[in-house]
């Protein structure tokens, strides 16, 4: 039998320090990363996804980020297959792959090797949706879906009109609902030995304040700056990334920045919280909590960890989030 490849994920919300993890990870343990992040992959929206400058990644190598055109069509499917060629590649060179971010999707789908299949598309089905879109938002679009899969509804954001609609169209050209074809992959063998290590902080207040913390410093490296490059142009799915739109009312003249401002942290706050929500059903994860760890002994902590699981012995066994983070 052929040996999986041994695969680190370190995952978390928004702002809770995931990269500087991996990239302490990858340094001590000879490894690359690749990012799991479903916006980090446009091209030129560095600032508001909080992709990893030069400086930040240290000299460890990255995969993954700012490789797709914003107007381009990008799919679950498209990154699973990517993911999965990097990561080949980065063991072919004798090196460890550390999957990293924070899009609980793409994590699963990569590291439970989901097969997702395709079904196909239907443009008359996508216009009839996106014109819903655009009269009654995200929220029409969940009505619908509601009707046939209340399960996928309840996991998707109003905001995440890309993947509402394709919930939508699954369903319409093949009678299988989006919940129950992702069910069905699970079923397909794994493909690697992995380790998931989760960081975030103990008290959800604190990551609040982390979280407005860095959306003051992406203002300061120019945040709005770049939204005006994206300001009235049809983007896609990279439109709907938290980061650009919150700062369209402004950019239009109907609000004063302070008010977009403060839209922009309670919105990333609320998609923290979703995120929380999406890792506490998987008992697998070692979470790590920054605010009760020092920054050092958390970063040793891991290191332990991932080296035990490099060699092959015994990590223990995972605890579950803790219900307050």
């Amino acid at each position: 039998m052929e040996e999986k490849i041994p695969v680190i994920a370190v995952e978390g919300p928004t702002a809770s320090g995931k990269t500087a993890l991996a990239v302490k990870i990858a340094a001590a343990l000879d490894g690359e990363v690749v990012s799991a992040d479903s916006m980090q992959i446009y091209r030129g929206r560095e600032i508001a996804t909080a992709a990893p400058d030069a400086a930040e990644q240290a000299g460890i190598p990255h995969h993954l980020i700012g490789f797709v055109e914003p107007g381009e069509p990008y799919s679950l499917g498209r990154y699973a297959e990517d993911a999965h060629r990097t990561i080949a590649e980065i063991r072919s060179r004798g090196k460890l792959p550390i999957l990293c971010g924070g899009t609980g999707l793409y994590l699963d789908t990569v590291l439970d090797n989901r097969d997702i299949g395709e079904t196909g598309s239907s443009p008359a089905i996508r216009e009839e949706l996106s014109a819903i879109a655009a009269k009654e938002g995200g929220e029409g679009l969940l009505r619908i879906l509601r009707e046939f899969d209340p399960e996928s509804a309840d996991s998707l954001h109003p905001n995440n009109l890309p993947r509402l609609i394709r919930a939508i169209e699954v369903y319409r050209l093949s009678g299988v609902t989006m919940s129950e074809l992702q069910r069905k992959s699970r079923e397909t063998p794994e493909r690697y030995r992995v380790l998931r290590i989760g960081i975030t902080c103990h008290d959800r207040q604190l990551l609040y304040a982390r979280i407005d913390q860095r959306v003051d410093q992406m203002l300061k490296q120019g945040l709005l700056e770049e939204a005006k490059r994206f300001f009235g142009t049809e983007q896609a799915t990279a439109a709907q990334a938290i980061g650009h739109k919150e700062l369209a009312p402004y950019l239009k003249g109907e609000v004063p920045l302070e008010e977009a401002v403060s839209r922009l942290k309670q919105v990333t706050r609320n998609y923290a919280k979703r995120q929380l929500t999406w890792f506490r059903r998987d008992s697998r994860i070692f979470w790590l909590y920054r605010d009760i760890l020092p920054e050092a002994e958390l970063a040793e902590q891991a290191i332990e960890l991932a080296q035990k699981f490099v060699r092959g012995e015994n990590t223990g066994n995972p605890l579950p989030l803790d219900e307050k983070s």
